[in-house]
């Protein structure tokens, strides 16, 4: 008995794989500039020190 995927199968398998690593990858760039623009908008906008001015 020989096990096989039929290339129709095979190709839509990595035709998913693909958009699923375009969609993540697309996720987690916009996720890191939101984590980096919010770090850099805090750090112009940092308090001043209460002691010692």
């Amino acid at each position: 008995m020989t096990t096989y995927i039929c290339f129709e199968t095979a190709l839509r398998m990595l035709v998913n794989a693909y958009l699923m690593s375009v969609v993540l990858l697309a996720a987690g760039s916009y996720l890191g500039l939101t984590v980096i623009e919010t770090i850099e908008k805090g750090s112009e906008h940092s308090p001043k020190p209460r002691f010692f001015t």
